[in-house]
């Protein structure tokens, strides 16, 4: 939803104080809830990702419910197998890995 939304210029942009000499307000934000979830989306603006050339694609993402401790995701696009091409979040492979495997399994 991030991702395309932002592609459709249709989020408010933010200018990041980070890797931004211009000051231009180029980074799309999104605010979202979902119950009593709160969830703000932006793409990561880290100096990995600029070097990478992946502002466009690694998207982070803040949560938090009251009485819960926050958190904090990264989205990506996986570069190697068995998820290559698919969206993961960062530190959660061994999971979406054991996803694709019941998927794989259950196609046969």
């Amino acid at each position: 939803m991030y991702r395309e939304r932002a592609a459709a210029g249709q989020l408010r942009k933010i200018a990041p104080k980070r890797f931004n000499p211009t000051g231009d307000a180029w980074l799309p934000i999104l605010h979202a809830r979902h119950g009593d979830w709160h969830f703000t989306a932006l793409f990561s603006n880290t100096q990995l990702a600029h070097q990478l050339n992946k502002t466009a694609d690694w998207v982070v993402i803040y949560y938090h419910k009251e009485g819960q401790p926050d958190g904090r995701c990264t989205v990506v696009t996986a570069t190697r197998r068995p998820l290559l091409g698919r969206r993961v979040v960062r530190g959660r492979e061994p999971e979406d890995e054991k996803e694709i495997s019941n998927e794989t399994r259950n196609w046969k």
